[in-house]
C-alpha cells in the first residue's frame, strides 16, 4: 500500500468492532498512503491528507492482497470480507475478519494524539527505550503478579499471552510473583529485571525469524502449551504446569521458576 492512491474503497457493513467513521470512503478515495508503520499491535498508515488510518486485526483479522490487470479482485468478495480497498497499482487489499474483532479507524491529528488506543502504551519491546530500567521503573510499587504487569500494554507494547510465557520461563521468573519484586523501592532494576528484559527481546528476535524461515517452527515454543511435559532446563527435573491468570493461560515450570 506504500505510495499507491486509493482508486476506491468498498464497506460491506457499517461497523467491525466500532462502527466506521462518518465518510470513511469518501476520505480515503484519491488519497496516497506516505507510509505503514505498527506500533505494538496497530497498524499505521500515514496518508496524504494528514489522516492516518489506525488498524487492528482482532483475533481472527488478515488482509488479502489480490492482484489483477484491471486492478478489481477477480473473484466476488466472501461471506467475511468487510472492506475492500483497490490501490492505483493494481492491488485489492481486503480485510477479512470472521469473528470482527479487529477495527479500522480513521484519525485525524488530534484524534490520534489523544486516540486511547495509542496515548497510553508503552515503549515498544524490542526499542533502544525497553531495557532493564524502563521495566523495573514501570512495576515498581506493582502489587499485580509479573504476568499480568508484562500483558499490561502500559508497562511493554505489544507483548502477548504466549511470549510472556516464554520470556518469563527463560529469564526463570515465575509468572505468580509480584511484578514490584524485580525493581527497588526507588525503581531501580534488580537481577531479575536484567534478565528479564533480556528474555523478552530475545524471544521476540527468535519468534519473527521463525515466521520467516517455516523450517525453524517445529518445536517453537519452551514452555508454553506443554502441560505435564518434562521442563527442558537443564539439570532442572520438573514438569510444565498450566494455570488460569486473567483469564488466560500460563505456562511454567514451578521448580525453577521462582
Amino acid at each position: 500500500m506504500t505510495g499507491a492512491r486509493f482508486k476506491r474503497v468498498r464497506l460491506r457493513r457499517p461497523d467491525l468492532r466500532i462502527p466506521f467513521p462518518r465518510r470513511f470512503a469518501a476520505r480515503l478515495t484519491g488519497e496516497t498512503v506516505v507510509s505503514v508503520t505498527r506500533r505494538a499491535k496497530y497498524l499505521v498508515a500515514e496518508l496524504s491528507s494528514g489522516e492516518t488510518l489506525l488498524m487492528h486485526l482482532g483475533m481472527s483479522g488478515w488482509f488479502r492482497v489480490d492482484r489483477s490487470a484491471g486492478g478489481r479482485a477477480t473473484a466476488p468478495p466472501g461471506l467475511h470480507d468487510h472492506v475492500v480497498f483497490e490501490m492505483s497499482t493494481g492491488a485489492v487489499v481486503t480485510f477479512n475478519d470472521p469473528r470482527r474483532f479487529g477495527f479500522i479507524d480513521l484519525l485525524t491529528p488530534r484524534q490520534l494524539t489523544a486516540h486511547p488506543a495509542l496515548s497510553t502504551l508503552g515503549p515498544e519491546p524490542l526499542s533502544k527505550e525497553f531495557d532493564a530500567s524502563s521495566l523495573a521503573m514501570a512495576c515498581r510499587g506493582k502489587k499485580t503478579s509479573l504476568k499480568a504487569a508484562l500483558l499490561d500494554q502500559r508497562v511493554v507494547a505489544g507483548l502477548g499471552n504466549i511470549y510472556v510465557s516464554e520470556a518469563l520461563y527463560r529469564a526463570g521468573l515465575s509468572p505468580l510473583r509480584p511484578a514490584s519484586t524485580i525493581a527497588t523501592s526507588s525503581g531501580k532494576p534488580r537481577q531479575a529485571a536484567h534478565r528479564l528484559a533480556t528474555a523478552i527481546k530475545d524471544v521476540l528476535i527468535e519468534a519473527i525469524e521463525r515466521e520467516r524461515n517455516p523450517s525453524y517452527r517445529a518445536g517453537r515454543f519452551r514452555v508454553y502449551d506443554r502441560e505435564n511435559e518434562p521442563c527442558r532446563t537443564r539439570g532442572c527435573g520438573g514438569r510444565i504446569r498450566r494455570r488460569t491468570q486473567g483469564a488466560r493461560s500460563t505456562f511454567y515450570c514451578p521448580s525453577c521458576q521462582r
